[in-house]
């Protein structure tokens, strides 16, 4: 039965694909040796060539992606502007990083006896890519992950999101018209089925996930079998904590934007805890309500709109749930918190116990729970009790403190004086513990999507 996809916001039909079983996942894989086989052979500047090719058309048709997008996804049609403008750059970074892909010169001499011999390596293609895309930034993680695998020789099967599917669709389509080899670039339409067939399937070398905990669990232990690499970019926590010398209206915006603003609050790396000193508490708390009660939340396509609905009415249902526990284990509702449908007004909740386990789970929508603390290390080790380990902030005007608490907080990355939710291609992107420890961007993923070979010249020196 075909999947409907709907506008999250209106329940607008905006078209239906089809829900693909084990068989017909099995026939894209099989043809997709062939595709692997053809882009292996392609030299570096001809991969550099259809990449920048693919940039081109993307950018040539942004502005109807980005409405699209906006439509089935639900975000602001301004952010939505900004993932495709990403994935432009994205698909231009990697065309340039296929032409970078270095092997070494290894000095045997190093070792008693091998004095005369040479050992160099090389980079080849790892094999058939499954790139396994999520619903909140779909353009923009699929670039990462395709691109990537294009750069490095491979051929790719992307599983894009079942609930907005349409604007990878219209970008396959593009890719369809630029002299990529046959079935270098296939897609494949589906549920967890889908998947679970990409992971287990022997023709799959490597299997690129962006999503949930429990889904990255679930893909690595069926990756098992087949022993395929698997690279995961799962959930997240970030911690912002804000000390008694920060600027308490920045550290207010920066969760503003970050949390409240910024994909409808379902970001991985969005602040999803603010731990605020005691001194600069009230401060702060005072500029966020007065921020977010300036949100404007409803159509996703409006350029006025701040926040639009989420993904879906059930998970609209799940963040009011998660608010609705934290306020039971005593924190109190400083604003928000109203739904209809997929609409969540912005929440701000204070006095949330640090202990409480609410607190300690992803809540994947636009609410901010705020916490005291009084030693800016209680502030790190409350932040690093979290099972996840992606982002954290801190605001402070003491450079000194800030490294201090960043060396300590066991995340991928700690912004100074700014929000987590921060993502630039050309940065290693990925955390610690239940994150994954997987680190994405241009300069790590296309050397991830390669091997290495090793080759020894023996008597090479006379």
């Amino acid at each position: 039965m075909p999947i409907a996809v709907l506008n999250p916001g209106t329940g607008e039909h905006l078209g239906e694909v089809p829900d693909l079983d084990a068989r017909e996942v099995a026939a894209v894989v099989e043809a997709a040796q062939e595709g692997q086989r053809a882009m292996a052979a392609l030299p570096a500047h001809r991969r550099a060539e259809l990449l920048l090719t693919i940039a081109d058309l993307i950018e040539a048709e942004k502005d109807d992606l980005a409405e699209l997008l906006a439509a089935e996804n639900g975000k602001p049609i301004p952010q939505t502007r900004g993932e495709v403008e990403a994935a432009i750059r994205i698909f231009r970074g990697y065309a340039g990083e296929a032409t970078r892909l270095f092997g070494r010169q290894i000095p045997l001499d190093a070792v008693p006896g091998l004095e005369k011999h040479l050992a160099v390596t090389t980079r080849e293609p790892l094999g058939v890519v499954a790139a396994l895309v999520p619903f909140n930034y779909p353009v923009e993680l699929y670039a990462h992950k395709a691109a990537a695998a294009l750069a490095a020789g491979n051929a790719v099967i992307v599983q894009p999101p079942a609930k907005c599917p349409l604007a990878l669709i219209r970008v396959a389509d593009l890719i369809a018209t630029v002299g990529l080899p046959e079935h270098a670039h296939q897609l494949v339409t589906g549920g967890v089925a889908v998947s679970q067939s990409l992971a287990t399937l022997p023709g799959i070398a490597a299997i690129s996930l962006t999503g949930s905990t429990a889904a990255g669990r679930a893909i690595a232990t069926l990756a098992a079998g087949t022993l395929k690499k698997v690279f995961l970019e799962l959930g997240g926590n970030d911690a912002l904590i804000v000390c008694d010398d920060a600027d308490p209206e920045e550290a207010a915006k920066a969760v503003v934007l970050g949390r409240l603003a910024r994909g409808n609050g379902q970001i991985c790396c969005a602040v999803k805890r603010v731990y605020a000193q005691d001194g600069v508490h009230d401060a702060f708390l005072a500029s966020l309500l007065a921020q977010t009660a300036k949100l404007v939340v409803g159509d996703q396509l409006q350029e006025s709109t701040d926040v639009g609905p989420l993904i879906t009415e059930d998970a609209a249902e799940r963040v009011s749930a998660a608010v609705d526990r934290l306020i039971v284990d005593g924190a109190n509702l400083a604003a928000g918190g109203s739904r209809r449908g997929a609409f969540v007004d912005p929440v701000v909740l204070t006095d949330v116990p640090a202990e409480s386990p609410a607190f300690a789970e992803e809540i994947f929508g636009p609410v901010a729970p705020v916490a005291r603390f009084t030693d800016p290390m209680d502030a790190v080790r409350l932040a690093n009790q979290s099972p996840y380990g992606l982002h954290a902030a801190v605001f402070t005007r003491d450079i000194s403190r800030a490294f201090t608490l960043a060396r300590h907080l066991d995340v991928g990355g700690v912004v100074i004086n700014g929000s987590t939710a921060l993502r630039a291609e050309n940065l290693p992107f990925g955390g610690t513990k239940d994150t994954g420890g997987y680190r994405e961007g241009l300069h790590e993923t296309v050397l991830d999507f390669t091997r290495q070979k090793s080759i020894i010249v023996m008597e090479a020196f006379g």
